[in-house]
């Protein structure tokens, strides 16, 4: 197999490209796919103050890698959920992150603000683990972004992902959530920052191939708590489809990004509020965090760790 570009040895097969790539063409292909995604969509502006998330995870890692190799300055977020080794695995792979970028994050601490992890807090608000883990991480990527002067939240949600929530929506028709599945959300659409999703036409096999080839070291293991996860059960009814018709759920997305914008589907907009509590946007006096954490008695402390490589910082 040959590298479509140079003729030299292919190293990766893209079927849905129709194309084989060798290691040095790749790298560049997806880069240029993540550059032409910014810049197509009007993702980043020039005075915008990128946070991204970062999980620890091949796409949120070599997302960070790639926007500060491409000259988009952008520094961290993680959000330590409290699950074992697990989470401090993935806080170190964050952290290597960090220095070989030279470029701080923060860190919240779900224990050390609320004295439980996921897992006791989910049972506590009587929600799924999944389900918690939205809503609280939604919140604290706000939260850091309102304390800290961000104004843009980047987040490694890849093609597979995006593809597996869409078909989850029409599946059941979530109309509150089918037409927020572009790959930006701006303020209006109930957010305090902008939040914007730079992989979304870059697949999870692409990116687990970006990350090899570049070296980035990251945790492996999928979240204890997906497992059984309707979305995972998507995605393999998609990899079906795909394996099938290659393609196919590149032009599901695009198609999806199509029709919104030749329909100009106005949403049912409500008039938005700010919580008392937080200035969390929401449509009542109290944001939903507020009104789950109020509820149930937990007690919460929202502070940001922040971490600095060991040298220093130039801006």
């Amino acid at each position: 197999m040959k590298c479509k570009v140079c003729g030299g040895k292919a190293v990766i097969s893209l079927r849905a490209y129709n194309s084989a790539l060798c290691e040095k063409d790749f790298i560049s292909f997806l880069e240029n796919r993540v550059f032409k995604t910014i810049k197509k969509y009007k993702l980043i502006n020039d005075k915008d103050k990128l946070l991204i998330a970062v999980s620890g995870g091949k796409d949120s890692l070599s997302l960070w890698y790639i926007l500060n190799k491409l000259g988009f300055n952008a520094d961290g977020m993680y959000i330590d959920l409290g699950i074992g080794g697990y989470s401090d695995l993935s806080l170190e792979k964050v952290k290597k992150m960090s220095d070989m970028l030279k470029r701080p994050f923060y860190t919240f601490h779900l224990n050390d603000a609320m004295g439980k992890g996921i897992e006791a807090i989910s049972k506590k608000i009587k929600r799924t683990t999944c389900s918690a883990c939205g809503m609280i991480k939604r919140y604290i990527m706000n939260r850091v972004c309102l304390d800290k002067g961000y104004n843009v939240i980047v987040t490694g949600h890849n093609l597979d992902d995006e593809a597996s929530a869409l078909m989850g929506n029409l599946l059941y028709w979530k109309e509150e959530y089918l037409w927020k599945k572009g790959m930006m959300l701006n303020e209006e659409e109930g957010h305090l920052s902008k939040k914007i999703k730079p992989l979304f036409l870059c697949s999870e096999r692409e990116m687990a191939a970006y990350a090899v080839l570049c070296g980035i070291d990251y945790i492996y293991d999928e979240c204890p708590f997906s497992i059984g996860a309707k979305s995972l059960f998507y995605k393999e009814l998609l990899n079906r489809l795909e394996d099938n018709s290659p393609g196919t759920k590149l032009q599901f997305l695009k198609g999806y990004l199509k029709f919104i914008r030749q329909m100009n589907i106005e949403k049912n907009r409500r008039e938005m509020k700010y919580c008392i509590n937080c200035g969390y946007p929401t449509v009542s006096d109290k944001c939903n965090f507020c009104r789950i954490m109020e509820k149930y008695g937990i007690e919460r402390n929202i502070i940001f760790e922040e971490y600095r490589p060991t040298y220093e910082v130039f801006e």
